[in-house]
């Protein structure tokens, strides 16, 4: 292995995120280590099918260890160590009657714990107000149900490492469909959530003639209702505008393209995706995902045809073996079926191999992004590694069998697995490959760190770098101007052709975005996981434009993201004229006794005493004193307890106190009470909360759910708008590939 292909930054994500660690969390592997416990674990399978262990081994520990081919983070983390759950997603629709919609919540959560996402369809539960019979009630509706499988997800995360991430989805036929289009109205509605609407063609078709579509109840399968399908479209185009959600996916499609005749087999029809959107799934299926670093197949700038074509064997190999080595999370299926995933995943084997550098690619070749002939290499390409990961599925059938249910479905030749390929994201991968994400074009020619003392880290795309450094253009201060720049429009020392190239994702029209994304999705058994970027002033037609055009290039579905459009809180209100009215915040006066409790909390910096205080009105006031007294550490913890008690005297909820507090990082942090105590604003967050909880001072504190320590270091993307930022470093956060992810330290929400 080449130790050099493993750049600091990827080596600080491998360490926060991957590496294996004793019982008292320390780490016990290298990244060399992780690469050889994951191809052996992998390749151990072939002991089963009598096939040669050894040479498989080596060959997907060069792939891993090269950055050729990457799998899924589960496969990354899990593979070879107790947990062994090796899957990214899942899908667990349930059925309209309480025993089901709450067994699925206990799965759900067994998947989080396990390192998994959930994507659901609740469109079969009957809508709000239907009466229900066995009781004499009236139903409450799929919407308040969400909410419910929201908090459950709000409180379990998946195995320590990665957040739960949730896929809703809701048929365009169902009558709660508006109040479904609107319920992430709000900034912190449903925040565990991704929202999609499944389109039919029959409610496209209605928008093109200008004419009303039927609403059906799920449960009566009669018709309640008509809607004008051209004004509900405009409502999700809206939404899709103010906030990015609802995304939308052609359901209709999806089960079109299905392996198997959906209504023949209905069991196979598919009504949920994962919570990225990119792996359509029958109920209790997951998917084993991988992707083919195409960067690394360019070879004297032409593609490396012989290199991707050994990768999509070994892609294909490798994910087939993921199936068997993977220990599944043991849940219950619909008619109470025990370990109802593992026989969902035997029976279709669904493997998802996909790609990333894709951009990266463009690039070496020469071929700017948004060119035709970027749309005829991406057709070259995807289309290759379709023929060929078929053509291995259907090798590995002749000496292992194809998949159960292969006589089901439409194959003619047999064949190992249902699917082969899907586009997913690779946000985290992606970085740790030190390439571009997916298909997506680059968010940024470079990025700014700031490091510890104060330093600035000048971060430019590897590439473009490279490409610098040949040209001959290459100097400290230019990386710094493209850095502070973000893009190179405006950057007079750069040619044009270098700049064409490397265009950021918002530099590139959604047109563009939409058109690479339906070329890809030609030669793609699954679906897609791409965002299309918008600029902050982008119009509503803007959006409309982008949905129809996708329609119109057979896409399965489509995510997009006008920037910094979910920080604005964008209103529209009937009057204009109407101002809002603000609310003048003053101090409550200090009563001459109060009441409160000190805790002793230990911290990187000290020994930290916590004293809070309340009033008749209830939390009123913090001090806090560090052990170091004097100095600035000391300075800076009293005035921070001053601001929080100003904030709860002028009646800030203390829990909107906290949420500020909690999470923030500093260098050195530690265990105690069973917790990480990140920072003294921690610390102090911390003891808010202990004390609202009521917790004895001696008490330990549940243990943190979130993740590990993360990098300390903040990246900075200039002029991309006002994204959240990420909650473990501080970075802002971008969206592309359908999910948030930090490009400092690879926080991802899915």
């Amino acid at each position: 292995m080449n130790k050099d292909i493993i750049n600091e930054n990827a080596r600080k994500i491998l360490k926060e995120r991957y590496l294996k660690r004793d019982e008292e969390g320390n780490i016990i592997e290298t990244p060399e280590d992780l690469f050889r416990r994951v191809a052996k674990a992998i390749a151990e399978v072939n002991d089963r099918y009598d096939d040669d262990r050894g040479q498989e081994e080596e060959d997907f520990y060069q792939a891993l260890s090269n950055l050729d081919f990457v799998p899924n983070s589960p496969t990354l983390m899990n593979a070879g160590l107790k947990l062994g759950q090796l899957s990214a997603c899942f899908v667990l629709s349930p059925n309209d009657d309480m025993d089901s919609i709450f067994q699925q919540v206990k799965n759900a959560a067994k998947i989080f714990q396990s390192g998994g996402g959930v994507g659901y369809s609740f469109s079969r539960l009957r809508p709000k107000g239907d009466v229900v019979k066995s009781t004499g009630g009236v139903a409450s509706g799929p919407i308040s149900f969400m909410r419910v499988y929201d908090e459950m997800c709000n409180t379990i995360k998946q195995g320590g490492k990665r957040r739960g991430a949730q896929m809703g989805i809701l048929s365009i036929q169902h009558p709660d469909i508006e109040e479904f289009i609107t319920c992430k109205n709000e900034e912190n509605e449903l925040n565990n959530f991704n929202i999609s609407v499944a389109i039919t063609e029959e409610f496209m078709e209605a928008v093109k003639y200008g004419e009303e579509y039927e609403l059906i109840n799920p449960y009566s399968k009669e018709c309640v209702k008509k809607l004008d399908a051209g004004e509900v479209y405009d409502k999700i185009v809206h939404q899709a505008w103010k906030n990015g959600e609802p995304g939308i996916i052609f359901i209709d499609r999806i089960n079109e393209a299905s392996p198997f005749d959906t209504e023949k087999y209905p069991k196979h029809y598919m009504d949920a995706t994962n919570p990225c959107g990119e792996q359509p799934l029958e109920d209790f299926e997951a998917c084993n995902l991988g992707h083919i670093n195409l960067n690394h197949c360019v070879k004297d700038g032409k593609v490396d045809w012989e290199k991707l074509g050994h990768l999509v064997d070994l892609g294909v190999r490798f994910l087939d073996n993921v199936i068997d080595a993977s220990n599944f999370p043991d849940v219950t299926g619909h008619d109470g079926e025990e370990d109802a995933i593992s026989k969902g995943v035997s029976s279709n084997r669904k493997i998802g191999l996909g790609v990333m550098g894709w951009h990266h690619m463009l690039i070496k070749l020469g071929i700017p992004y948004d060119s035709r002939e970027a749309l005829k290499m991406a057709e070259d390409v995807m289309g290759f590694i379709q023929d060929k990961s078929k053509d291995v599925s259907g090798r590995i059938a002749v000496t292992r069998d194809s998949f159960p249910s292969w006589d089901e479905s439409t194959y003619e030749k047999p064949m190992r697995n249902a699917t082969t390929t899907t586009i997913a994201p690779t946000g985290t991968t992606s970085m740790i490959a030190n390439t571009s994400s997916g298909i997506e074009p680059i968010f940024a020619v470079s990025y700014i760190k700031n490091v510890l003392d104060g330093q600035k880290l000048v971060m430019p795309d590897p590439v473009f770098e490279e490409i610098a450094k040949e040209r001959g253009f290459y100097s400290e201060e230019l990386m710094k101007k493209v850095a502070k720049a973000g893009t190179l429009t405006n950057i007079q020392e750069i040619p044009d052709d270098v700049k064409e190239l490397f265009k950021t994702a918002l530099e590139i029209t959604p047109e563009w975005h939409i058109r690479m994304q339906g070329v890809f999705q030609k030669y793609v058994d699954n679906a897609i996981s791409k965002t299309v970027n918008f600029p902050n002033d982008a119009s509503k037609d803007d959006i409309k434009r982008v949905y129809d055009l996708a329609y119109d290039l057979k896409c399965k579905g489509v995510t997009v993201y006008r920037t910094g459009s979910r920080s604005e809180q964008v209103m529209q209100v009937e009057d204009d004229s109407k101002e809002e009215k603000r609310v003048e915040r003053r101090p409550r006066k200090r009563p001459q006794v109060v009441t409160g409790t000190t805790r002793k909390i230990p911290t990187g910096y000290g020994g930290l005493y916590v004293t809070i205080n309340e009033d008749e009105h209830g939390l009123f006031e913090v001090f806090a004193q560090i052990g170091r007294s004097g100095g600035f550490t000391q300075s800076f913890t009293e005035s921070l307890a001053r601001l929080i008690s100003l904030c709860l005297r002028s009646g800030m909820p203390p829990e909107e106190v906290i949420s500020q507090l909690e999470g923030i990082r500093s260098p050195d942090t530690i265990f105690a009470f069973n917790e990480k105590i990140l920072s003294i604003p921690d610390a102090i967050g911390k003891a808010l909360r202990w004390h609202m909880e009521g917790k004895p001072r001696g008490e330990q504190a549940r243990l943190p759910t979130g993740t590990e320590d993360n990098i300390s270091d903040v990246a900075k993307i200039v002029d991309q708008g006002l994204n959240p930022s990420c909650p473990d470093c501080g970075s802002m956060l971008t969206l592309s590939e359908g999910c948030r992810t930090c490009p400092n330290c690879g926080f991802s929400q899915c």
